[in-house]
């Protein structure tokens, strides 16, 4: 388990889990939505995000853990290079409340995100906010993540559900030896910048 893609639905928990991944296996942490937004939420074409991710995953020969699918835009450029993939599932419940929780709490933060970005009023009432993302696709993620992984058997999926699996999954995994993804930085930072053609 060197090369691990962590994938779910908004708010299902994979930036949480992707981060510990990466920390106790000693794993480049590579956030998807960093190299897809740029400043002003300028959303990255999807050749140019299929050649941020593919530097940043030869960025990371020793292994990497990839927090987010984008596959509309990747395919399976990062399915055929993982051995691992990590399927959250959480209930719809859980889902929805953590949405509402986080959207709010970056209001009121004005906690910056990738490159500048802060979530702006002004998205929460438009079709593209996560709550209501998470209303109109909950639902259908993890049916639509096990059928893209039917043409990968070569790939040891796990999927876990609730907080208390995760958590005890988690606790499972054995820090390595060499914590070479763990740095004392913000993992955001192990996410490397973006770069121009």
């Amino acid at each position: 388990m060197r090369r691990i893609s962590v994938v779910g639905g908004s708010c299902s928990g994979k930036t949480t889990v992707a981060r510990t991944l990466a920390e106790r296996l000693g794993l480049r942490y590579i956030e998807l939505d960093a190299l897809h937004h740029g400043p002003n939420w300028e959303e990255a074409s999807a050749e140019l995000l299929q050649e941020r991710v593919r530097a940043a995953l030869a960025s990371a020969p020793e292994g990497w853990v990839v927090d987010g699918s984008y596959h509309v835009k990747l395919g399976d450029l990062v399915f055929t290079q993982a051995d691992t993939v990590i399927l959250l599932h959480p209930r719809y419940a859980t889902v929805l409340w953590r949405s509402l929780h986080r959207t709010v709490r970056r209001l009121i933060t004005r906690e910056e995100l990738w490159n500048g970005n802060r979530e702006r009023w002004r998205d929460v009432f438009s079709w593209n906010s996560i709550p209501l993302w998470v209303l109109r696709k909950h639902l259908s993620r993890r049916k639509r993540f096990l059928g893209l992984l039917e043409r990968h058997p070569e790939l040891d999926v796990i999927e876990l559900g609730e907080r208390r699996d995760v958590e005890r999954w988690l606790q499972s995994i054995q820090p390595t030896a060499e914590m070479s993804g763990s740095s004392g930085t913000s993992a955001r930072q192990n996410t490397p910048p973006l770069t121009d053609r």
